[in-house]
């Protein structure tokens, strides 16, 4: 009997599995990306712990997992996936009498959001055959999550204050719809306890979240550190009362001591916190703060607490729930346990999970950038006593649905104090998802209909025979690592400035990458995208700059996990905006010894990238594999596209080619970065398996130091070797192994001078493939001049001018502040790069400016009398 009890578990944790990834009516949803299905011959015998293993962190993941129907009938459904986790549960419970699914928890969802996380909650939702209804923009309406919706609704123009963040607006499509659940996803009216309140007072609405009560007190900054102190929780030292203005809260952080952090009370996602490291900081951050507070959360509140420095940001993922009941069981007199929420005599016990922890710690302006799970850095008994202090929490409040309690860790890992908890779905919940296969989305709907918590999610912690005390500080069960990284629309070469416009070219890695391959062992990493763009989709500076999320998962190890992304980032391709993408970034931080040792706090970025990022800086080896990729793809493009041969007349034909060892090479030159570029001499043999590289650039100081004399260097030939090259020029990607590696490039179109593109380890460089002949004839060549825009202030991103801080006529020094800029409803201060007088301001406030346009400039007369002056003394 219990055998069977343990088969049924798992098969309804199978069954729920198909269910989840049912095909919508979209397309984009059926895609499996070549996952092959296994046979009942291929099925292996295990028990029912290892099947869970196989499976754990591929059970729930939406993009890259590959179920598809194969027959109308639910209950007969094929599961595709690299080892089919499920298989042989199902297999084992063939003699049991399969039950009808439950009816679906709703009649109609309505998700108030937009892109990706519109789009996760509403696969889900079609997973559990739950109809959806989408609001949108005007902006927006031929956005990815309205098309995938069964149903949608415009809800206003596309300022997010009118539209998504407008209470009347989303409550009416509420009801003209006749949705019966509300969806919040993460920003906007997520954490708004008005919003919640004003759907729990409709009729036989439910709201996929926590009570009002619990806004309340846990997504206000402010009280929730005093619940949390008398809840037992460490708590960072501050001032817990409001700021009045910028003298108050010069005096309070003074009184906290410098660094301080000032923050927005309704905030939450890095928007609306700044830090402060002196009083001149606190009085110009004072009003940026207060004007980010009401954009992004309508509430003008700020506060101040101490600034941690060098500390991991670490959270703790719960779930929490009670099934609905109408009488005692057992005839049992019910007690209401929560006496704050109403109605609780209705329910059972209150039922708490909590997850694996994220480590968060990769961020700039405290928007997080990666996140992984989970953390190198915690021991066994801090994880236990974050884990109580997380749970005492949830029941001080009566927390139900899903959550995150964040911590900030001393970077020993020696203590924690609590930072914040959010009330709402997380934009990194993914990670969770892929390490413990837990559907975070499906578990809030079941929670909001009075199921509860999954009891396939329950029996994955509560055991027979567990005490209260071994079951307080556990967690759900993990397997694996998994490592998210935020993919924005930023430019991170221009101080990750947003970037607008249309994408031109978008495909989004396969589902399954190949990171290693040893004899018969092959190690794959799971690859899964949470998007809500597609080719030709413009971004816009009305939201957030947000792209997608890229998950590697890896049910190995951290390293595995973190090469997966790597190549992710290789195959992920994205052309277009109007600027860059913060992909080439997310690469640099990657391939840093410190990050893949786990070293990672808070500071990490300012740490490694104290003068910002300049790009990915490749290594000698790197650049000479570059050069022969470079070299090996030019030849390969020309003689598919049926070019002439790279030489200029007969004679050079033969100086071409040489003659080594019996076999005949052939010598071009390969420039990175174009004419002017860094050249290497490429010799490719007609076998193309093994080929000499040798540099024909001056080297630096540093170089020659390192590597001996520059006449060395240049005699100094490398060898490459080349085993595999696919590519066609109508390919984006080609597959090339070098050096006994699979490696993935991004190519470029070739403009009309044969310059093209390749992007690798994160570099994105330019490629120029010469004859000998033609690149000696280069070096007579002059470079372009470079333009001189010393005299003008540039906006260095799309926005909109808010203010200027100057006039015509005032002198100003260097560093002093010009005017403000805002973009994805983030306000930039522009300041003077040198000292002068003010000639003429050309932006008009209130209007839309581009990148790279003028908004003003300085006098030339100033600069004439400057010169003059220098050339008296």
């Amino acid at each position: 009997t219990k055998k069977k009890r343990e088969n049924n578990k798992m098969f309804r944790l199978a069954r729920q599995t198909a269910c989840f990834n049912r095909s919508s009516s979209s397309r984009r949803f059926q895609q499996t990306k070549g996952i092959q299905c296994m046979s009942p011959k291929q099925t292996r015998s295990s028990s029912c712990d290892d099947i869970w293993k196989r499976s754990i962190g591929r059970a729930m993941s939406s993009s890259s997992i590959g179920v598809t129907p194969t027959s109308t009938n639910s209950h007969h459904r094929q599961i595709h996936s690299s080892s089919s986790p499920f298989r042989d549960a199902i297999l084992s419970t063939e003699e049991e009498i399969i039950k009808p699914p439950p009816p679906p928890a709703f009649q109609k969802l309505l998700i108030a959001n937009r892109g990706e996380i519109a789009l996760r909650i509403i696969r889900t939702a079609h997973a559990l055959s739950i109809p959806t209804v989408a609001i949108h923009s005007t902006i927006d309406s031929n956005s990815l999550h309205v098309q995938h919706a069964t149903e949608s609704v415009c809800i206003g123009p596309p300022s997010s204050s009118e539209s998504y963040l407008n209470m009347d607006a989303v409550c009416d499509a509420i009801l003209s719809t006749g949705a019966d659940a509300v969806h919040p996803g993460y920003g906007f009216l997520s954490e708004n306890a008005e919003f919640a309140r004003r759907i729990q007072e409709m009729s036989n609405v439910a709201f996929l979240g926590p009570s009002p009560t619990a806004i309340t007190a846990m997504g206000d900054k402010i009280q929730s550190k005093r619940i949390a102190r008398e809840a037992g929780v460490n708590v960072i030292p501050g001032f817990d009362g409001v700021l009045q203005s910028p003298q108050e809260a010069v005096q309070v952080a003074k009184e906290v001591g410098f660094p301080v952090m000032m923050k927005a009370a309704g905030g939450g996602g890095g928007k609306g916190m700044r830090i402060c490291y002196d009083e001149q900081e606190v009085i110009d951050t004072y009003p940026l703060c207060k004007a980010e507070a009401i954009n992004f959360f309508k509430d003008e509140r700020i506060f101040i607490e101490r600034y941690i420095e060098n500390p991991h940001h670490i959270e703790i993922q719960l779930l929490a729930g009670s099934k609905k009941r109408s009488t005692s069981p057992k005839g049992i007199p019910v007690t209401n346990p929560f006496p704050i929420m109403d109605g609780m005599k209705e329910y059972e016990e209150l039922q708490i999970l909590c997850f694996p922890e994220r480590e968060c710690s990769i961020q700039r302006r405290n928007q997080k950038i990666l996140e992984e799970s989970p953390s190198v850095l915690l021991s066994p008994e801090i994880r236990a006593e974050m884990i109580k202090q997380v749970k005492s929490l949830v029941r001080t409040v009566n927390y139900t649905s899903a959550g995150t309690v964040e911590f900030l860790v001393e970077d020993d890992g020696s203590d924690f104090y609590f930072l914040e908890m959010n009330t709402r779905l997380q934009v990194e919940h993914p990670v969770t998802e892929m390490i413990t296969g837990v559907d975070l989305v499906r578990g809030m709907i079941d929670v909001a209909a009075g199921r509860g918590i999954p009891q396939e999610y329950l029996d994955l912690v509560y055991k027979d025979g567990d005490s209260e005390e071994d079951l307080e500080g556990k967690v759900v069960p993990h397997c694996g690592h998994a490592i998210e990284a935020r993919i924005y629309a930023e430019d991170p070469l221009r101080g990750f400035l947003p970037s607008t416009g249309p994408l031109l070219q978008y495909e989004e890695p396969p589902s399954s990458i190949l990171i290693s391959s040893s004899g018969q062992k092959e190690e794959q990493c799971q690859i899964r995208v949470d998007s809500g763009v597609t080719v030709g989709q413009t971004i816009t500076q009305y939201y957030d700059p947000l792209i997608s999320k890229l998950i590697s998962y890896s049910p190995n190890d951290r390293s595995q996990a973190i090469a997966g992304l790597s190549k992710a980032c290789d195959l992920y391709v994205i052309e277009g905006l109007g600027g860059g993408n913060n992909v080439n970034f997310v690469q640099d931080v990657l391939r840093q010894p410190s990050f893949q040792r786990g070293d990672t706090p808070t500071n990490f970025i300012d740490m490694h990238y104290p003068d910002g990022f300049d790009g990915v800086i490749l290594t000698k080896e790197e650049l000479e594999e570059v050069s022969v990729i470079g070299a090996l793809l030019g030849e390969q493009r020309r003689h598919v596209l049926d070019y002439p041969p790279l030489t200029l007349a007969g004679e050079e034909m033969k100086k071409n080619c040489q003659e080594k060892d019996g076999k005949e090479e052939k010598v071009v030159v390969v420039c990175l970065g174009g004419m002017f570029g860094k050249a290497y001499e490429v010799s490719i043999g007609k076998d193309l398996k093994t080929v000499a590289v040798k540099s024909l650039s001056p080297f630096s100081s540093k170089e020659e130091e390192n590597e001996g004399k520059e006449e060395d260097m240049k005699k100094k030939t490398s060898k490459v070797t080349v085993d595999q090259l696919s590519f066609h020029p109508n390919d984006t990607i080609a597959e090339v192994m070098v050096n006994g590696v699979n490696r993935a490039v991004q190519v470029g179109v070739e403009d009309n001078t044969g310059l093209f593109a390749i992007k690798m380890y994160g570099a994105k460089v330019d490629i120029l493939v010469m004859s000998p002949a033609e690149y000696e004839l280069s070096k007579y060549m002059n470079e372009p001049a470079v333009v001189d825009t010393c005299n003008l202030l540039l906006s260095p991103m799309p926005g909109t001018l808010i203010s200027y801080a100057v006039k015509e006529g005032d002198h100003v020094v260097e560093g002093q502040e010009l005017c403000i800029v805002e973009a994805m409803k983030m306000q930039n201060i522009l300041r003077s790069a040198r000292s002068g007088v003010i000639g003429k301001c050309i932006g008009v406030v209130g209007s839309s400016v581009h990148a790279d346009e003028i908004i003003l400039e300085f006098s030339s007369e100033e600069q004439g009398e400057e010169e003059e002056n220098k050339l008296q003394q």
